[in-house]
């Protein structure tokens, strides 16, 4: 009894300290844990590997693309960054055109900092270096003002190049190798939203409604639980949630799309037998594994929480049993 007692004693601080510590040390030293994917993350990474030209074509050539818009600032970073990463990479290994659009101003730096931090990983990794050049295997249509926001999704259902007209490089559409072959909702025809707030909803009754595009959210843990409606009725083909589904799609990219696999449920169930895919594979870039290891972080802490729940829950019983007892 005087542990548990004593337990109710501890100053706080020692317990910040220790929970502190507790989060670091799987940042500082990262370990290989077990990822499960959900369907609604599955639901998207298929999507988009659908996307993906026959062997041969040239990426400019093909006819399919998927648009990114990007609407949040760096407060939600650490749960959408890594998601962004992931599906930037994953269009990438496929030769998949990848458009990015913005209407928040906050949000333009973060789209440059996606496309860049991909595209020096592609040109510098030793095995299958792969140069990304801008408005050909992509185009950032960059910030726009949102006066314009309704009027553009509109428009983009129509004709792209009319609806935007120019690049966040000053570069008019229609000029871009990137757009060849490529006009509305028909060719570009999935949709992701990257948001703290509001998922998707603009995109759904629109796009959606209007022109029948697929549309996915990237959303914060704390914004899913609002989502799932949208899913379950089918307006919403796909969604990663928080940074659980961020190293989701991490693993699935991993797993599938950089060894040049087709997705499999049966591989997923085997594939932390493979060395290849181990967490700790010092040739996969930190930033292709973010998620994983915030998640182990994550996992740590709350493991930490209850723990300390259940201790000041057992020594406050201990202790109201130890008064009455006294008083009798």
């Amino acid at each position: 009894m005087n542990f548990f007692e004593n337990l109710q004693k501890i100053d706080r601080r020692w317990i910040y300290l220790v929970l502190a510590i507790c989060i670091f040390l799987p940042l500082a030293f990262p370990f290989n844990s077990r990822t499960y994917t959900t369907r609604p993350t599955e639901s998207l990474y298929r999507m988009i590997d659908s996307f993906a030209p026959p062997a041969g074509t040239a990426p400019e050539d093909h006819n399919r693309a998927i648009l990114l818009a990007i609407m949040h600032d760096a407060s939600t970073m650490p749960e959408l960054f890594p998601m962004e990463l992931a599906v930037l990479r994953h269009a990438f290994e496929r030769d998949i055109k990848v458009f990015t659009i913005t209407w928040i101003a906050t949000a333009a730096p973060l789209i440059d900092l996606a496309i860049n931090t991909v595209k020096e990983e592609f040109a510098t990794r030793e095995h299958n270096p792969k140069q990304l050049v801008s408005g050909v295997h992509y185009i950032n249509f960059g910030y726009k003002i949102p006066a314009l926001y309704l009027a553009m999704i509109l428009g983009m259902g129509e004709d792209i190049t009319n609806a935007i007209e120019i690049d966040a490089e000053g570069r008019q559409l229609s000029s871009l190798a990137a757009m060849n072959n490529i006009r509305n909702y028909n060719e570009m025809n999935l949709v992701i939203e990257f948001t703290g707030s509001a998922p998707g909803g603009t995109w759904i009754t629109y796009a959606r409604s209007r022109f029948g595009t697929n549309v996915a959210v990237g959303v914060t843990a704390v914004s899913a639980a609002d989502v799932y409606p949208q899913l379950q009725t089918g307006q919403l083909i796909g969604m990663l949630a928080g940074l659980k589904g961020a190293s989701e799609y991490e693993k699935l990219v991993e797993v599938f799309a950089a060894t040049g696999r087709e997705f499999s449920r049966e591989v997923l169930r085997t594939e932390m037998d493979d060395p290849r895919f181990a967490l700790t594979n010092e040739s996969i870039p930190y930033n292709f594994k973010q998620a994983r290891i915030g998640m182990n972080a994550q996992s740590v802490a709350h493991i930490l929480i209850i723990v300390f729940i259940l201790l000041g829950n057992i020594g406050y019983f201990v202790q109201k049993y130890r008064l009455k007892k006294e008083a009798q």
